[in-house]
This record gives C-alpha cells, structure tokens and sequence, in this order.
C-alpha cells in the first residue's frame, strides 16, 4: 500500500543501486519478521526495465529516453536550506497559465500514449512535457481509499490508473514514470518512509518504505515530485478522498522534500549533506502550508519538546506580517504568544504533567477571510506544573503591542513586551496614537467581585495631544488582563478590540481604591492632577488641581460649595468632605449661563 499526504501503508522495500556503468539493480527486501499478511504487496516490478513501445501512428514525435543517470554532485542542494526559493528549479507559475488550463481539459482514456500525445500538443520545452503530465495526474487521478483497504483487488499498472482513474501512490509514480518516459524525459519511480496520514509526531520508521514518488532529469539535473500528495487529501477517517490541488509538491526544494520524504536510496535525497533516518525522525514535521504562507524556520526543530521548569518555548520565522493562533490540547488558555515584525514568539506552560499536543496555525495577513491553516504540530512533554503561570481566562491570544497593532494607530509603545509587572499595584503604559482614534480600555479578573464599570474605573486615561497614557490602580493583587479597544471618533459606532496585556501583582497588600468617576462632559484631553484616588478620606481638606480649558468657572461641592481659580492652566483649590458621603465636580461652560454640567464623582470614607 503507499501513502497519502496523512495516511499509513506498508510496501515491501526496494534498494536501488548502481554500478559504476550505470547499471540499475532493484531488489526486494523481505524482513525476516514479516507476517504472512503483509506479504501482499505490491511488486516494484522486477527484471529489465522495459520503455513502452513506441510503434503506434501516435508516436512518431516521440524519442526513446535514454537510461537514467544516477545522481551526482550536479544535482545536489545544500542542506539545510538556503530559504532562497520553494522549488529546485525556476518556475513563473503564470507562464504555465495556459497550459494548465489545456492539460485539465484533456480527456483521453484509451491508452497511456495516446494521452500523452494529447497532452504534448501544448508543450515545447522539457518542462512543460513534465508540467503537463503532471497537472493532468494532479486533478485526474484520485486515491483509491477502497483499493488501499483491499490490495487484492489493486492495479498500478499504468493503463489501469488510467482507466479506472484511481490508485494509491504506487500507481500515481508509476503512471508518472511511463508518461515522462514516452514523452523523452528521463524520470525515475523512487521509494522511501513518508509522514503521511497515519505519522505520530516522534515516532521511529522500520522494516518497509511506505510511499511512492518521482524524481525528473530536466535542465541537466534531477528534481523530486510527488504526484499523489499533489493530487489532494483523505479525511480523517480515511474513507474519502477530496481533490485539493497543491502546487508545493512539483519539483520541490530538496531541503523541503526531505522535511515529510525519505527515500531508500540516499543519493536521492539531493542533498549536501544527506540526512540519516534518525535526523529524518527527530526532526520537525513542516507540511506544506508552512512554506506556502512564507514561513521560513520554526524553533525548536525537533518534533519533541521537554518543558523546563514548567515552560516550553516555540518561534518562527517569516518573510511578512502573518497572523497566528495555537492549540495546546484543543484550547490556548496554557500560553502567552507575542506577534514579532518577521514571525512569532510562543511560551506555553501546560497545567498538566504529560503529553501534550501542540498545534500551530497561521494565515497572511492580508487575507480576507477567517481561515488559519495547521502550520506545525509538536508533542510537548511536560514533568513539572508552574502553577503561577496560570492565566486569565480572558486572555486573547496574541498578547502584548505588535505590527498588528501599529497598523490599528498604537504606536510607540512604552511597554513592548506583553506582560507588565508590578510589586505595589500601579502602572502607567503610553502609545502615540493614530489620527482620529478613540480609545476604551478594561480591566478583567477571573476571581474578582468587582463588576466591570467598577474595573473600568481602575483605569485612567490621559490624553496629550496625540499621545494617550493608561494609568492603572489595580484593587487586589493577582492576573488581570488590560483589553484596549479603538474606534474611529468619526464613527458613531462600537469599539472594535485591538490587543491586550497580561498584568500581573503578587503583593498581598495591594488595595487601590478606584479613580473617580468621570461624566460625558469630561473632556478626552483634561487631566486629574489631584486627587487620583476617587475615595476621599473625611473630614478633611482635599486639595484639588485639574486641568481643564474653554470653561468659565469650576465648582467642586460638598457639603459646601468650593470654586476652584485657574492659574497656569490648571483650576486649583481645596474642598472639604466634612458631612458628606460624595463630592462632585462641576464646571461651568459658557459664563453668559448659569448652567453646570458635572464632570467628575469622587467617594467620601464612612466616618
């Protein structure tokens, strides 16, 4: 059986081997240990390779290839890879426009040469024969889900994958090899372990190769392909086969194709150094979305991960904006993850000891729809719990200031990183915002009895020109999780969420009482100099500086009235709370009215 893009199959092995006159040699290799059920293979063919004939009318355009050359230094890439191109061979995917469209159309099932000839009528060059060919398997071709189940019943003779239209990998490579070989070009069936269907991440490979592929000779080198992973995928339970075309698996990168591929023989790796099957085991599982949303390398590069101290910690790197998400075990309440200019930082600290799966989705930015694809998976391992690292559930993930919200009107900040500490309960964070932006921020708590317009209170804003400082008074210790919202102040609409901040405060002693409440007509940019605290203490005289502009008079009443005078821009004078439970700020708008708007709410301390 052979393997789908995630699948499981066994096939017996076959080493293929040269003399030094070029000769081939392939040869079966039967474990000792193979039980009597899997000996129902399917035969790599034996004997002389043999072209197909080439009498019929059809084939008078058509040369005799000649015996493949093994590979040598000429074909070979550095590993790992150099990040310059996905492909081994230059390709402008819009030159091929025409001519892909032409090998969809083609629907010739009589025999192998006569649609190879069909398919020819639109290729000139050696690239185009093998670009043709394989655009018409890609999309004509599916995986026989039923035949992968009951090989008795299994053909990968060419003419019967065409035919019947389906096969597993061993007759999509097969039908490749015979169809590259009519048109004149030198093509080679290879096999190999894959990380298909059924791979685990960490696991180990033994005894037979279970996939098929290709490798062609063009432009005086050799370049690797894999037509049934191409083609499209099966489901999860393996009972359906959906054509899903990808371009990632024509004449891959060698360093690339050695991510998910391991051939028999080394020398088909294409690579300088070759990799052993242990580095083919360790190492990270990258699937083909990865390198089409133009990641370039994630960090760790080993498919396992060991916690330390309770944390474990992934990277990637790429080449623009892009958006991530993560699953540890179907949720993302276990980590903290930070968008970066060229990639993403990830800490995650699982609240179990164990195994864990971690998976890693990514989309581009520019992309209009919600959809993140599956980038990476891991199994992370965790033998310790940091219990302190529990976080709140009202996290969102990512967290902390980053490109993205640079792009929303959040520039500068103060505090780059996403988690802010702080010993005596008070922060102050400042961004330069963006023309025409309104802010509004939260505070959120999983344990707190505080309700949310008591939270908001915790949080001050501060306007300076174009500058917006976020003072906060936190009443308790613990996580609290700072959201900021923005939205246009020309828009009459809701606030949209932009990004938030872990805060994090371990002193027990933390109290703040809230600042004061504020009323409409406090205006975006005046400023509390005092007193911050919106909980006065009685019987006493509070001293108040506020600073405030285009306003007649300003009045703060207790149980008296006390008017405030301006002097150098602020309004300053002092109120007291005797015999009153509240005090109130109010000012005076136009000097020709008697009219006050109240502007700001303070509590008085029960006596």
């Amino acid at each position: 059986g052979r393997r789908v893009s995630r699948e499981s199959c066994e096939q017996t092995q076959a080493v293929t081997s040269y003399s030094n006159k070029g000769t081939q040699v392939t040869v079966e290799i039967h474990p000792k240990d193979t039980t009597p059920q899997l000996l129902k293979k399917l035969s790599f063919g034996k004997g002389p390779r043999r072209l197909p004939s080439l009498r019929g009318q059809d084939n008078r355009g058509f040369q005799r290839t000649e015996a493949p050359r093994p590979p040598g230094g000429q074909d070979l890439h550095a590993y790992p890879w150099d990040k310059s191109s996905l492909k081994s061979l230059p390709v402008d995917l819009q030159q091929f426009e025409k001519l892909d469209a032409y090998a969809l159309k083609v629907n010739v099932k009589n025999s192998v040469e006569e649609l190879v000839t069909a398919l020819l009528k639109q290729a000139r060059t050696d690239l185009e024969k093998v670009r043709a060919i394989w655009m018409w398997i890609c999309h004509h071709i599916e995986y026989d889900v039923v035949g992968y189940h009951n090989k008795s019943q299994l053909s990968s003779k060419p003419i019967d994958v065409l035919q019947t239209g389906k096969s597993i990998c061993e007759g999509y490579a097969e039908l490749f090899e015979q169809m590259c070989s009519i048109a004149g070009i030198q093509c080679m069936k290879l096999s190999g372990y894959s990380k298909g269907y059924t791979y685990k991440m960490g696991q180990t490979f033994t005894g037979d190769s279970d996939h098929a592929w290709n490798a062609v000779y063009l432009d005086g080198r050799w370049h690797l392909l894999d037509s049934t992973w191409g083609s499209g995928a099966v489901d999860d339970s393996f009972t359906k086969f959906t054509f899903r075309y990808n371009e990632f698996y024509f004449l891959t990168h060698p360093a690339l194709f050695i991510n998910n591929h391991f051939p028999d023989n080394s020398n088909w790796q294409l690579l300088k150094p070759t990799l052993t099957l242990k580095d083919f085991e360790s190492n990270m599982l990258h699937n083909s979305n990865f390198y089409t949303l133009g990641l370039l390398t994630a960090e760790p590069q080993t498919a396992v991960i060991r916690t330390v101290n309770g944390k474990a910690s992934v990277s990637v790197d790429c080449r623009s904006a892009t958006l991530f998400k993560f699953e540890l075990k179907g949720t993302d309440e276990h980590g903290l993850m930070t968008l970066k200019k060229h990639g993403m930082k990830l800490d995650i600290y699982p609240q179990k000891t164990g195994s864990h799966t971690l998976q890693i989705f990514a989309k581009p930015s520019k992309a209009s729809e919600d959809v993140y694809n599956c980038v990476l998976e891991y199994v992370v391992e965790c033998e310790s719990v940091d219990k302190a690292m529990r976080f709140p559930k009202g996290l969102h993930q990512p967290v902390g200031p980053s490109w993205f919200t640079e792009r929303q009107g959040f520039l500068r900040p103060s505090h780059p990183d996403p988690v802010i500490h702080t010993n005596d309960g008070r922060c102050s964070l400042t961004f330069t915002l963006g023309k025409d932006i309104s802010v509004f921020a939260l505070l959120h708590c999983d344990n707190s009895s505080l309700t949310e317009d008591k939270r908001r209170q915790h949080i001050m804003q501060i306007h300076r020109r174009n500058q917006i400082e976020l003072k906060i008074h936190l009443p308790h210790a613990g996580n609290f999780v700072l959201k900021i919202y923005a939205k246009k102040k020309s828009d009459p609409g809701n606030y949209d969420y932009v990004f938030n901040y872990l805060i994090t405060c371990l002193n027990t002693e933390v109290k703040w009482p809230a600042f004061p409440q504020v009323y409409s007509k406090w205006a975006e940019d005046y400023e509390i100099l005092e007193p911050l605290s919106g909980l006065l203490p009685a019987n006493r005289n509070v001293q108040f500086k506020l600073k405030m502009h285009g306003i007649a008079k300003v009045l703060v009443r207790g149980d008296d009235t006390h008017p405030l005078t301006q002097s150098r821009g602020c309004w300053e004078g002092t109120c007291n709370t005797s015999g009153c439970r509240e005090v109130f700020v109010m000012v005076q708008e136009n000097a020709n009215h008697s009219f006050y708007s109240h502007v700001l709410k303070y509590e008085v301390e029960s006596q």
